[in-house]
């Protein structure tokens, strides 16, 4: 599906707000996603994630602001755009008594895909996503991989061009999150336009080619992968730990290397960090100099994960806290 100019915009959202009670749970935020783009939206649990992709659904209303999928003004009428739309919930919404195969002919009915259609597809997705020999086995005795993969399967059953997913690889193993992410990059590549929350910062490096920082409901930056991780090319970040580390000299070392950006962090490290190359050598050589026995230096690959923390002032492990709480 390609276009041009404004018409290339597939996904538009203008000044969006929802409130629970007293909670705001998305405040006024504005993006848009084009055409054929897997765009990111990164935050920790609690951000307002999940209750934005409810808005882009037709889940739930927005208590102000427009939203566009489509072209199709979805603001006053929520469902407006679904049969364009494959929806991937955070929680699973099949059957557990009917079995892989039944559960997608299910989805395919109400499409309104045709019995012979919706028999060819279902194969066809369970050979693709690896459930084959599960396919007439009931859902509820399915793995949680398993649980997740066949979920994915159902969202693209009526072959839709807007994909919306909600944190796809959360709490399931490690090859099942492989698959998915695989999967997820092959339709991005024959042209679906892919919407994906995510709390996993290395997901969303790997698979996005722009990302929305998300925190406290509202987007705080949005840009390309390429532009959020150059203020940090080039930089290098260097780790020590002492074996005596109430003593570590850090004004001392600061006047010795001026270039060196010096902090001591809350488990007694220190992190040193510079706009080019860390002389590791004549650091711990300095250090021992000044009573601070080295035992360990290593230097630390600056990532996205890095620039998500400058930016939002979240810590990333605020990212990888429990699922209670999200909005």
């Amino acid at each position: 599906m390609t276009a041009s100019g404004t018409e290339r915009v597939c996904i538009g959202v203008s000044g969006i707000r929802k409130v629970f009670g007293d909670v705001v749970a998305v405040d006024g935020i504005s993006f848009q996603v084009m055409y054929g783009e897997l765009f990111g939206f990164l935050g920790p649990n609690g951000a307002g994630k999940t209750t934005t992709i409810h808005l882009l659904t037709g889940l739930a209303r927005p208590d102000d602001g427009t939203i566009m999928v489509g072209g199709i003004d979805c603001s006053k009428n929520p469902k407006a755009a679904q049969h364009l739309i494959g929806v991937v919930p955070d929680e699973s919404n099949l059957y557990p008594e009917l079995s892989g195969f039944e559960n997608l002919c299910f989805c395919g009915g109400l499409y309104g895909m045709s019995g012979q259609e919706r028999h060819r597809r279902a194969t066809e997705l369970l050979e693709m996503f690896g459930l084959s020999s599960a396919s007439q086995r009931k859902y509820a005795s399915y793995s949680k991989g398993m649980k997740r993969r066949l979920t994915i399967a159902a969202g693209i059953m009526h072959h839709p061009p807007i994909l919306f997913l909600d944190e796809p690889t959360t709490g399931i193993d490690v090859e099942s999150a492989r698959l998915t992410r695989g999967l997820l990059k092959k339709l991005h590549q024959e042209g679906t336009t892919i919407f994906l929350t995510t709390h996993y910062i290395e997901e969303a490096q790997r698979l996005c080619g722009r990302i929305a920082f998300l925190a406290e409901g509202r987007i705080i930056r949005t840009d390309t992968i390429d532009n959020l991780l150059s203020p940090v090319k080039g930089r290098e970040i260097v780790e020590v730990a002492v074996s005596n580390p109430d003593t570590l000299p850090v004004d001392k070392l600061s006047l010795t290397f001026p270039g060196y950006s010096m902090q001591k962090t809350d488990d007694g490290k220190l992190l040193v960090e510079s706009e080019g190359r860390v002389r590791i050598a004549d650091l711990v050589r300095c250090l021992d100099e000044l009573g601070a026995e080295v035992r360990e230096a290593r230097k630390k690959q600056l990532t996205l994960e890095d620039v998500f923390v400058s930016v939002t002032g979240i810590g990333a492990d605020a990212l990888m806290d429990g699922k209670g709480g999200k909005k």
